[in-house]
């Protein structure tokens, strides 16, 4: 089953190819508020009947929204982790220097999670690289442009599969479900300095348009592609899923709510799992204009997302009150 909400207002399901409004229900928030609310299944609460609609034709007209909002966009929270993917570290250490006597701390993170990122049930594996990215402000449309600001070095994609989590009222992360994400970075500047990494991150992300309510597959195979006026500039196949991960996903999901603040009851969480595939590492340099489009099967229909640079604001100074 698939879910998506129209920026209008309004939750469309999928089985299969029929989709169809749901009757009542405005946004895929407060569908999961009643599902835990009612301590049951989205699948439950979910009424019979609806309008039939073309997810197509309004995913291609920018219909679309990001799967889930908060309704005060403060309480959604967007963060990831990083060296997460079989081959990640590959594509990182292209951008941070090693010699053999020196291995660097991106390869030290990655080894630990290969060692360590899928322990046994009940137990705690090892902590990934972990990242903030922005509050829900920074949620941006299928269709919509991911603004770079005007003093970033670089503006790039990252094909990556996010998971949703609505906070419970007794503080149980709850999984709404799965959702392909494009978490932008800017690599130029993380490659100066790996301490860099926190600036490089502190930009929009775009998610959906289809949320996959259910377990994730274990192997996903999708293509990350950019779109140049006419030609395609960049095209290469992503892998992602447990399979091709050197951590489960229960242990990331661990690693981020073991903290306190981030079990706060009724507050939203999109957590973004990680990719080996970056267009960066392939010598890629994007401009304006430039489409990027992330799509796997098991997601529906693509997510594409045009560059946007916005203009410098200078020297941001600050008041004395």
């Amino acid at each position: 089953m698939h879910l998506s909400e129209l920026i209008a207002g309004g939750v469309i399901v999928r089985n299969g190819d029929d989709a169809r409004l749901i009757p009542a229900i405005k946004t895929v928030y407060g569908l999961a508020e009643l599902a835990v609310n009612k301590g049951c299944k989205i699948a439950d609460v979910i009424p019979d009947g609806g309008e039939a609609v073309d997810l197509a034709e309004l995913a291609a007209n920018g219909k679309l929204d990001v799967p889930c909002r908060h309704p005060e966009p403060a309480r959604m929270y967007l963060c990831g982790t990083g060296l997460t993917h079989l081959g990640s570290a590959s594509t990182r250490n292209a951008m941070h220097a090693q010699t053999q006597e020196h291995v660097s701390d991106s390869m030290k993170m990655f080894q630990m999670g290969v060692e360590g990122g899928k322990p046994a049930d009940g137990e705690i594996g090892a902590q990934p690289e972990w990242f903030y990215k922005g509050p829900g402000t920074e949620a941006v449309a299928p269709g919509e442009p991911l603004l770079s600001p005007g003093f970033a070095l670089d503006g790039g994609e990252e094909p990556e599969i996010a998971g949703f989590y609505l906070i419970g009222a007794d503080g149980t992360p709850n999984r709404i479900g799965f959702t392909q994400s494009n978490e932008f970075s800017d690599h130029v500047t993380e490659r100066i300095n790996y301490l860099f990494l926190a600036h490089s991150k502190l930009r929009p992300a775009s998610f959906g348009p289809e949320l996959l309510v259910g377990e994730l597959p274990r192997h996903i195979e999708g293509r990350s592609r950019i779109i140049r006026g006419d030609e395609v500039i960049f095209d290469q196949p992503f892998l992602s899923g447990e399979d091709n991960m050197s951590h489960t996903i229960a242990n990331l999901e661990h690693h981020h709510f073991k903290y306190a603040p981030f079990r706060r009851a009724g507050d939203l969480h999109v957590h973004m799992f990680g990719t080996a595939t970056l267009s960066f590492g392939a010598g890629v340099k994007t401009q304006d204009g430039d489409v990027f489009e992330i799509s796997a099967p098991a997601f529906g229909q693509p997510l594409r997302n045009p560059l946007k640079t916005l203009a410098d604001t200078g020297l941001i100074t600050t008041k004395q009150l």
